[in-house]
Order: C-alpha cells, then structure tokens, then sequence
C-alpha cells in the first residue's frame, strides 16, 4: 500500500512540474546554409553562441510573429 501511495505521489510530482512545450527563442544563430539554432532570448546569447565558431544572428523569421498595428483611433478634437 505505502508503494502504491509512493508510485502515485512521485508521478503526480513529475506530470506537475514537467515543461509543458518547447518555445523557440526570438533570436537564431545561422553557422551554414543548412545549420541554424533558434534557442536564444537575446542577442548577447546569439553572439556568445557563435564567438570562435563564426556564423551570424538573425531574428527568428520562422515562427509568426507578424506585427499587428494598433487600431486607428482618430485624434479628439481640442477647440478653443
């Protein structure tokens, strides 16, 4: 009983604390035409990714992240 109690405890911590789903980072570090690693949340970590290797930095294009102006909303009128 107290194995049951243990096997149910240890499982219920690990579904609970388990990452949920990749993300991709906002920047990828480029090394050739087919190599590429998009893991990176600053630049700084894109630049010490590739320092001594070479490569370059891009922003991430492959995700959708497509900018969505604000709503235009015309100016209130001030008279005096």
């Amino acid at each position: 009983m107290r194995y049951l109690l243990l096997c149910a405890v240890s499982l219920g911590a690990t579904l609970a604390f388990s990452p949920r789903a990749a993300q991709a980072g906002t920047w990828c570090s480029f090394y050739d035409a087919s190599t590429y690693n998009c893991g990176f949340n600053s630049y700084g970590q894109c630049l010490a990714n590739i320092s001594g290797v070479g490569g370059l930095c891009q922003p991430n294009f492959f995700e959708n992240t497509t900018h969505v102006p604000p709503a235009y909303r015309p100016r209130k009128r001030r008279y005096r």
